[in-house]
């Protein structure tokens, strides 16, 4: 098994640079959204292909990973699977993705377009990714976790690295967090250099409820997150990174995270799905205080919504 280190995250980030967006960063003022003046910094990942974070991942398992001649499967709430579908279609992969009832239309649709097979079945996470690996025994096909793989850690370190050349003044990261694939690969990067923060839904505590039963444990999979923050637990392979190198979790409601996207919409014209504006619920509700002279960053990891109504 790879070791997830910052050395293997900078090795892994090598080999998909040619595949993946350096997206860009956003300074504000707090002031903006109608709080104290204090500077801000965005990540502003969403901007990722596939809509996504998870496209980094992707291509990190599907060009170091042996792919048999019957493709790859992925189990997905949905951006998982649109990266992986996407990250197939650039490298002429046959992909079939798994996906919950609960899954966006957004993101269903957007698998579709890369070309991908899909199976719809199960209300939740943990039943597609059950149905994907009842798939795998009889394909042989090879299996692309969303978050507990080595390979998907490494990509999604990446963006720490990143983060790093772009903002190296920044003393705390706030970071969305389901499975912990994204935090895990980021904690791995940073390893304390900096202050790893996890925000996660109240109805999808798993991370929370890890670090205070001291391993991974069933947690409840509800909300309006529900689609790519909620699977039943945190994945085993992040658990000792989060436990190193995350410095708390901080629980977000349903009604924190609309108001994180509105603002978001209003104040900038940035579109997120619930998920990509956890994080910055918990800045902008005061569930994350910094400090008087902290330097905090906000990582914006996918925008995979039909919230907007163009008209």
């Amino acid at each position: 098994m790879k070791p997830i280190t910052r050395e293997a995250v900078a090795e892994t980030e090598r080999l998909i640079r040619p595949y993946v967006r350096r997206t860009p960063v956003l300074a504000v003022d707090l002031e903006d959204f109608g709080l104290a003046p204090r500077p801000l910094d965005l990540k502003l990942e969403f901007l990722q292909h596939s809509g996504s974070f998870k496209a980094r991942g992707a291509f990190a398992n599907l060009l170091t990973r042996k792919v048999p001649e019957a493709g790859v499967v992925a189990a997905s709430g949905g951006n998982h699977g649109a990266a992986v579908a996407y990250a197939a279609r650039k490298l002429g992969i046959p992909a079939t993705i798994f996906l919950p009832s609960v899954t966006s239309p957004a993101k269903a649709e957007r698998i579709e377009r890369y070309g991908a097979k899909l199976v719809v079945g199960g209300e939740r996470y943990a039943d597609a990714l059950a149905a994907s690996e009842a798939f795998v025994a009889e394909s042989g096909a090879l299996p692309v976790h969303a978050f507990d793989q080595p390979e998907t850690l490494l990509g999604q370190g990446s963006v720490g690295l990143e983060i790093e050349a772009q903002l190296p003044e920044i003393d705390s990261l706030l970071v969305a967090t389901g499975g912990g694939g994204l935090i895990g690969g980021i904690a791995a990067w940073f390893a304390g250099r900096i202050k790893v923060v996890a925000v996660e839904p109240e109805g999808a505590p798993t991370l929370y409820k890890a670090l205070a039963a001291g391993h991974p444990v069933d947690a409840e999979a509800e909300g309006i997150a529900a689609d790519s923050l909620a699977p039943r637990q945190v994945g085993q392979l992040m658990f000792p990174l989060a436990k190193a190198h995350v410095a708390r979790s901080v629980l977000v409601s349903d009604d924190d995270i609309r108001a994180a996207q509105q603002a978001l919409w209003d104040t900038l014209r940035v579109v997120t799905e619930p998920g990509g504006a956890a994080a910055m619920a918990a800045l902008l509700t005061g569930k994350y205080r910094p400090a008087a002279d902290e330097r905090v960053a906000v990582l914006l990891c996918g925008a995979n919504t039909t919230a907007v109504d163009f008209g």
